[in-house]
């Protein structure tokens, strides 16, 4: 698809949008409420207290079959998100070129941007699903699922409020690695034998996802005179601090989970 012209309204568009992605009305009410965003994200860290005290004096359930449904319908949607966002950035860099990528903010009134970034914030909210999995099957719960899992929240609704520059590729890397992410969850759960080599490819895409949302966030800083790509201070830091915490905790959780052990069998049988 190139450059489409909306017939009824005149409106160029370097996507043609489909029919649902022109509804506007979930992107107005997510700039005016955004910051619920914060109380909801407390709210489920306490559910994780909660709930993990509750389920000490249980015994874990099952949950294989809603599992399997709860995954795969997160793995089409993220397929579905990644096809359309990919496809939109794509041709932002064909046509615009890298630079105007990295000012994203000049596009947030397209269609297609305004309602993928839509339902990816609210998509974060409706991923705490994975949490009350893990729970409730008396799985181990590590730092880094729920800090990950609840200031993405917060940090996706400010992105959308305030425009972050950077944006549409933190939004477009996301839905690339949640894609694969979420249709190996949808395959383990299903007990399909899957390469011992799946798992550390996923960490590994998240971090080079992290390594990029660190040099986009610079590249769009350094950028900041350009038209379309003005960021404050403030956004800068906060936006360049969170993915400097997720890069440096994803890359020790690849080395507890995938070095360490093997740095450990060494040592035994030496």
């Amino acid at each position: 698809m190139g450059t489409v012209m909306n017939g009824s309204d005149r409106t160029e568009y370097l996507l043609q949008p489909y029919n649902f992605e022109l509804f506007s009305n979930l992107s107005l009410f997510l700039e005016e409420y955004w910051s619920i965003s914060i109380p909801i994200a407390l709210i489920y860290l306490l559910l994780i207290f909660v709930g993990q005290n509750y389920m000490k004096a249980q015994k874990g359930f099952n949950l294989q079959g809603p599992l399997i449904l709860w995954s795969f319908c997160l793995a089409i949607f993220s397929i579905v998100g990644a096809v359309r966002t990919w496809g939109y950035m794509g041709m932002l860099v064909h046509r615009r070129g890298l630079k105007d990528t990295m000012c994203f903010s000049s596009f947030t009134t397209d269609p297609v941007v305004r309602f993928w970034s839509s339902v990816f914030v609210l998509s974060k909210i409706i991923e705490f699903g994975d949490t009350a999995f893990i729970i409730l099957r008396k799985r181990p719960l590590i730092f880094v699922h729920w800090y990950h899992h609840s200031t993405v929240l917060v940090f996706s609704s400010i992105a959308f409020k305030y425009k972050i520059n950077a944006g549409g590729w933190f939004m477009t890397l996301n839905f690339g690695v949640h894609s694969i992410m979420y249709t190996y969850y949808a395959l383990k759960a299903a007990k399909v034998k899957l390469s011992w080599w799946f798992p550390r490819l996923i960490t590994t895409l998240q971090i080079l996802q992290m390594f990029i949302g660190v040099t986009v966030i610079s590249l769009s800083y350094i950028w900041r005179q350009e038209q379309g790509c003005h960021t404050t201070m403030d956004l800068f830091f906060w936006s360049f601090l969170i993915y400097i915490s997720y890069l440096i905790l994803f890359s020790i959780f690849f080395y507890q989970a995938y070095i360490m052990p093997k740095v450990k069998a060494k040592t035994k049988r030496e």
